[in-house]
């Protein structure tokens, strides 16, 4: 993440995101044996020893070399061919809202506290003695006899898909392919995100 100022000298907490440039790798259609239309785009560069032989022959029919992420994209204004580039101000604009959808970063394990915001048992007196974090009890009288499904309970917290929605573009940089949104999005540095107007 950074900041930057706006014409009123306000600072806007923004993200940087490098979105291209594209390739279209697959194009379906209503009349092909798929049944829908759509345009399948690749992204970032791949080596072709880690690439498996039926993606060889996919990439070698767009006329491009290997790549490491494939993303089908339904309802595109424009149309576009096999091979195409497909570059960030082909399709985005300045001050337009988009939604962006990622994975967010795992923690692991988490107990209750950090997992779901409970405050603990809150006092280390009065017998405490190492119950500070603990969830407290969970169960019922001798009806049902049994812990409710849903309860929350420590567990595995994070890697999960996120929509970050109405995120502005503040900036695109066309000959880098950069695009500057406001606000945070899913995922660690480096991470896949796809940008959905």
């Amino acid at each position: 993440m950074t900041s930057i100022f706006d014409e009123n000298g306000k600072n806007i907490a923004c993200t940087l995101i490098q979105a291209g440039p594209c390739v279209v790798t697959q194009v379906k259609s209503d009349e092909s044996a798929d049944g829908y239309n759509a345009v399948q785009l690749a992204y970032d560069e791949g080596k072709e020893k880690n690439t498996t032989q039926p993606l060889k022959g996919h990439f070698k029919k767009a006329n491009t070399s290997p790549k490491r992420k494939l993303v089908e994209f339904t309802g595109f204004e424009q149309a576009l061919s096999l091979g195409d580039d497909v570059t960030v101000n082909q399709i985005f604009a300045e001050g337009e809202l988009v939604d962006v959808v990622g994975k967010s970063k795992g923690k692991g394990f988490q107990g209750v506290v950090k997992r779901h915001g409970f405050a603990g048992v809150g006092q280390s007196t009065h017998g405490q003695h190492n119950r500070q974090r603990h969830p407290g009890a969970i169960g019922a009288c001798s009806y049902p006899a049994r812990v409710f499904k849903g309860l929350k309970m420590g567990g595995r917290m994070g890697n999960d898909r996120v929509t970050v929605t109405n995120l502005k573009v503040l900036k695109i940089v066309s000959d880098k392919n950069l695009i500057l949104v406001s606000g945070a999005i899913p995922g660690a540095r480096n991470s896949y995100v796809l940008i959905k107007k």
